[in-house]
């Protein structure tokens, strides 16, 4: 199983886990709570559940599984107080509520984008990538002419297209405002209100896509 779900992708056989195009490294119990409640979903899971498949035969409180999905929660950026992903089933268990998407295994030569801004620099995962000030962002971008959700590319296949997403003080590419999806090519250079970002695209195996760091 490889599923996608907000900028997440697990994949079950390879037993990895990525965010944002980078790696996480999970303990196997937080692997094995994700991968029970996407098998499951949108079904709850009961505590016993949960508890038979990662602690066999064993005795443990239930202290150790609330560690357990705070971590995991932790590696897919939830949020206990407003769950995106795991909610708690109160006095029951827990349910996995966000979409999912089966997710196509990357090829060996898929390019590899990335794009920097304001000293950080970031992959882009396949699929939809926010940028702006909200926490959804790929790459967190702080100045008072960046809306929450001001932009986002569209990765797919072999292409990055930019798309507005009507923000306040607008998007520009090649020195005009966007008014629809745009294709990036390598070296573009386009601004979040004031803010410059460059774009760039390397043609490398995929297996290099995550050597950068994510911030």
């Amino acid at each position: 199983m490889r599923v996608r779900f907000g900028d997440c992708i697990l994949d079950t056989d390879t037993r990895e886990l990525t965010r944002a195009g980078e790696p996480i490294r999970v303990a196997p119990k937080v692997f094995g709570l994700l991968e029970l409640l996407l098998e499951r979903r949108p079904k709850a899971v009961s505590k016993e559940q949960i508890h038979e498949l990662l602690w066999p035969r064993t005795f443990v409180t239930d202290t150790a599984l609330t560690t357990v999905v705070k971590e995991a929660r932790a590696a897919i950026g939830d949020d206990a107080q407003n769950s995106r992903f795991i909610r708690t089933v109160a006095g029951f268990g827990y349910a996995f509520t966000e979409e999912v998407r089966p997710e196509r295994a990357s090829s060996r030569t898929a390019p590899c984008y990335r794009i920097a801004a304001q000293g950080s620099e970031v992959n882009l995962a396949d699929g939809e990538n926010v940028l702006g000030r909200g926490s959804e962002s790929v790459l967190w971008i702080e100045h008072e002419t960046v809306s929450r959700r001001h932009a986002r590319i569209l990765v797919e296949e072999d292409r990055a297209i930019l798309e507005d997403l009507e923000s306040k003080n607008g998007t520009f590419l090649r020195g005009a405002r966007l008014d629809g999806p745009t294709e990036l090519v390598d070296g573009d250079e386009f601004q979040l209100g004031d803010v410059p970002v460059r774009f760039r695209r390397y043609a490398t195996p995929d297996s290099t896509r995550s050597a950068a760091g994510r911030r």
